[in-house]
């Protein structure tokens, strides 16, 4: 860059936008990109539910609670990454083990946030559920749960930024498709410019990512002021 860093270490714009320009021309990139995406949004699924319908269970229920929330919160303590060589020899290399690290990193942010939203509803709203002589499974859909949808959301939104981190280490466990694999290929053929371009995608992908939830937040939320200080 401006002939003071060899261009194989840190390439210009111009040979990175020329990166992006062979990777379409080729067809790679939109080969890869449907890949990785549904990569990220199956381990999303799967982990987002699992992990809201634990805290649902164990913020609504005590039994809930001393089953589950002792073994998840000693889980979350260990970094996912950790998990990959077990996940390797337990499920072996092939698209399973890719969908199994992303599942299991996306459990923990909803889960969290699901049981503190759920512990955090305000007894007297519950007390006054009572007097107007709601059931609890009434007190449940009509006070707890949207009272818990924000930071239920806010779980989600975390969970989704989680599953694109998770997803650039599932691709790197012998990627044969999707972003990953041009990364490991770039690497391999010393192209910095295309590795560059790959992190450049993934970013992307996590700011469009971040835009989809506020939208989601917004439309579920309408009622939510927004605060802005001037």
């Amino acid at each position: 860059m401006f002939g003071i860093i060899p261009s194989e270490i840190l390439p210009s714009p111009t040979d990175i936008l020329a990166a992006f320009g062979e990777l379409i021309g080729l067809g790679e990139l939109q080969d890869a990109l449907p890949t990785s995406l549904s990569r990220s949004l199956t381990g999303l699924a799967i982990g987002g539910s699992i992990g809201l319908v634990l805290g649902l269970f164990a913020g609504l229920w005590r039994v809930g609670e001393e089953i589950f929330d002792a073994p998840l919160q000693m889980l979350r303590t260990i970094p996912f990454i950790a998990l990959v060589p077990l996940f390797i020899t337990w499920f072996g290399i092939d698209e399973t083990a890719k969908i199994i690290v992303i599942t299991v990193a996306t459990i923990f942010p909803i889960y969290l946030n699901t049981y503190a939203g759920v512990r955090g509803v305000d007894p007297k709203l519950l007390e006054a559920a009572t007097v107007f002589g709601l059931s609890r499974r009434q007190a449940v859909r009509y006070v707890i749960l949207p009272t818990a949808l924000p930071s239920i959301l806010v779980g989600l939104r975390f969970s989704a930024g989680t599953s694109l981190l998770a997803l650039v280490v599932a691709e790197q466990i012998n990627a044969r498709s999707g972003i990953g694999y041009i990364l490991n290929n770039a690497n391999a053929n010393q192209r910095s410019d295309i590795i560059i371009a790959g992190i450049i995608v993934y970013a992307a992908l996590g700011i469009a990512n971040d835009i989809v939830m506020r939208l989601l937040e917004r439309l579920a939320l309408p009622w939510r002021p927004n605060i802005v200080l001037n």
